[in-house]
């Protein structure tokens, strides 16, 4: 099929991005920087889904310079009949311009439908593009959005494919600097979806080399994602169809865990509010194990329910689809209806017939799902108990608790503090108006290893979800919300971050709408006082503390250990004061990673926690989310 300049359209200028950027990738700062690369690594991703490429090599450069290189058919560069100028051109500087919206040169495309490397191009410094098709190198250089040469030919070659080597602009962006852990996570998730494809990550900032390829896939995926756990039962299961145009892949397998990890993918973007493919395979999975438990006897007149499925559940949904509808706050939602049914319908004969094939392995995630259920229903039983008490009720908030007096649900903050300490401090510091504290003894349950039944018999567990007021599971009620935000204010420690991480996974588990919403935050106290005479700072990293006292000359320091070891007047000024705070908002990006930080430290494999210690130790300067 040919792929030339009239394959190329284009619907409207480039004028806006420079002016509105957070429209085009989200926002200025660390993640919309790094967005700029995922929309040319999807490129040449798009180039191997519609077959025509097989190796992508990343290099990051010391300077921040990034180049994606492919072997796919290269943008083409002749004259578009229409516009009088190179397709290549049209395609880099022109948004709404490119090959996706010709259906015939990309049938399933991710990324920003045909503004990718034109909004790339108007937020770089510079770029440079180099088209290798036909037996010629072309290139050309642009700068915010404008290109600086012509397209010029220089010289020739046997191979096909383009190379894109950009800087972002820093007078557009807040953050400065790729993070080479957040492209190596992107390339392996990628590598993961697309186990055909070979991905060379060089690192010119510490001269590393990685070449990632999964042969097995998104069954590489799962195994990578249990890495922290120990799965239940021998094989993880695979299963792939088609229906028209869509296909459909899944894998999953359970571990001896009580939490879930769902991860679903429509044309290579994560979907991280799900949709109607992961409701499908939700369905299959739930239909295929009731029949089984039913056709072997396992259990008297009752079915298991989609909750007890998903305890202890670890899947990869990844859905290749030609016009995704996107839906949803963060608008990774899958909204297309017919999907759901396709889905379901692969998935659930999938499963059948892999259920039949590995009875052993089918027995012990029935028994495991059996167990999951009963845990519910004493769970259940355990919460009237509770109910009947009025645990839950606000008129019987806990002791421990200083409420705020504002009736203004969205004026209302709400501390969680570590330690009594830090919360007498808290409780004495505070605008009694609008924030209200939450003292914690010690570190909270460890949800990951607890039941629901054991996690509501937890004190200071009920006593978070009696404060905050919207109960947990099938009861969340978010108009039940008695705060607007919930703040997480540990110290900077190690025990501050694991008891950061333990909440946070609690969050994610059992208030996510919470963590959808952007209701929870985390507080950052200082590390340092610095002062002389009667001036005094503070300090919130090694590098500010040591930046402060160059400026102040001989200067006295303290390092904090602790919120307790500040007074009521140094805790509000630094930590609690809204003019002076610094917050940061937890999205379910963050604590996704949290939580899979959680299962590799605190997870039953000694071996993956001791490689991922041996590795980082050295890496680590301050113990933070």
């Amino acid at each position: 099929m040919d792929y030339d300049a009239s394959s190329i359209k284009v619907l409207k200028g480039l004028e806006a991005v420079r002016k509105r950027p957070a429209m085009y990738i989200g926002d200025i700062g660390k993640r919309g920087y790094h967005h700029l690369f995922y929309e040319i690594l999807d490129n040449a991703i798009d180039e191997a889904i519609a077959g025509y490429a097989k190796r992508i090599e990343v290099t990051l450069y010391e300077d921040d310079r990034i180049e994606v290189k492919d072997d796919g058919r290269g943008i083409p560069v002749d004259i578009h009949p229409q516009y009088g100028k190179s397709a290549l051109e049209l395609v880099v500087t022109t948004l709404h311009a490119g090959g996706k919206f010709d259906k015939k040169s990309y049938k399933i495309s991710g990324g920003l439908h045909g503004v990718g490397i034109s909004v790339v191009c108007a937020l770089s410094e510079y770029m440079k593009v180099r088209v290798e098709r036909e037996g010629k190198i072309y290139e050309q250089e642009y700068s915010r959005g404008k290109a600086l040469t012509e397209v010029k030919v220089v010289g020739n070659t046997e191979r096909k494919g383009t190379t894109v080597l950009f800087k972002p602009d820093e007078e557009i962006f807040t953050w400065k600097g790729f993070d080479p852990s957040i492209i190596e996570e992107r390339i392996r998730e990628l590598s993961f979806l697309n186990k055909n494809i070979e991905i060379i990550f060089r690192n010119r900032k510490d001269g590393e080399e990685k070449v990632f390829k999964f042969e097995n896939g998104i069954v590489d995926f799962v195994s990578y994602l249990n890495r922290g756990v120990k799965q239940i039962h021998e094989s993880i299961m695979y299963g792939e169809g088609e229906n028209g145009l869509v296909k459909v892949e899944f894998a999953f397998a359970y571990n001896d865990t009580y939490i879930s990890k769902l991860y679903s993918y429509v044309n290579n973007i994560r979907t991280i509010e799900g949709g109607t493919h992961l409701s499908g395979f939700k369905t299959a999975l739930t239909r295929a194990i009731n029949e089984f438990i039913k056709n072997n006897n396992m259990l008297k007149d009752k079915r298991v329910s989609g909750e007890d499925v998903e305890e202890g559940l670890t899947a990869v949904i990844s859905v290749l689809h030609p016009e995704p509808q996107f839906e949803g706050q963060t608008k990774t939602k899958l909204g297309n209806g017919e999907v759901k049914g396709i889905v379901d319908s692969i998935a659930f004969a999938k499963i059948r017939e892999w259920f039949e094939l590995n009875r052993d392995d089918a027995k012990t995630i029935a028994k495991k799902v059996i167990a999951n259920m009963e845990a519910r229903e004493a769970a259940r039983r355990v919460k009237e108990t509770l109910r009947r008490k009025t645990v839950f009720e606000n008129s019987l908030l806990p002791g421990k608790l200083a409420d705020c007096s504002t009736k203004e649900i969205e004026k209302a903050e709400l501390f969680i503090v570590e330690g009594d300490s830090a919360g007498g401090s808290a409780k004495q510091g505070r605008d009694r108006e609008f924030q209200a504290i939450l003292p914690l003894k010690g570190k909270i349950l460890n949800v990951e290893k607890a039941n629901i039944e054991k996690l509501l018999k937890s004190e200071e567990i009920r006593n978070i979800i009696t404060v905050i007021g919207t109960d947990i599971m099938e009861n969340f009620d978010i108009n039940k919300l008695r705060y607007g935000k919930i703040i997480i204010m540990t110290d900077a420690d190690v025990d501050g971050s694991h008891i950061r991480t333990l909440l946070l996974t609690l969050f994610f588990r059992y208030f996510k709408p919470l963590v959808e919403r952007g209701n929870i935050y985390i507080a950052r106290p200082p590390l340092y006082k610095v002062w002389k005479g009667k001036q005094v700072y503070y300090a919130y990293s090694e590098e500010e503390m040591k930046k402060l006292v160059e400026s102040l000359g001989k200067a006295n320091v303290q390092r904090y250990k602790g919120l307790g070891e500040m007074n009521p007047e140094q805790l509000w000024e630094t930590t609690m004061n809204p003019e002076n705070r610094v917050l940061k908002k937890v999205s379910v990006e963050d604590a996704m990673k949290a939580d899979e930080l959680f299962s590799i430290l605190l997870g039953e494999n000694v071996e993956v926690r001791r490689a991922f210690i041996e590795k980082h130790a050295l890496d680590v300067k301050e113990i933070d989310v």
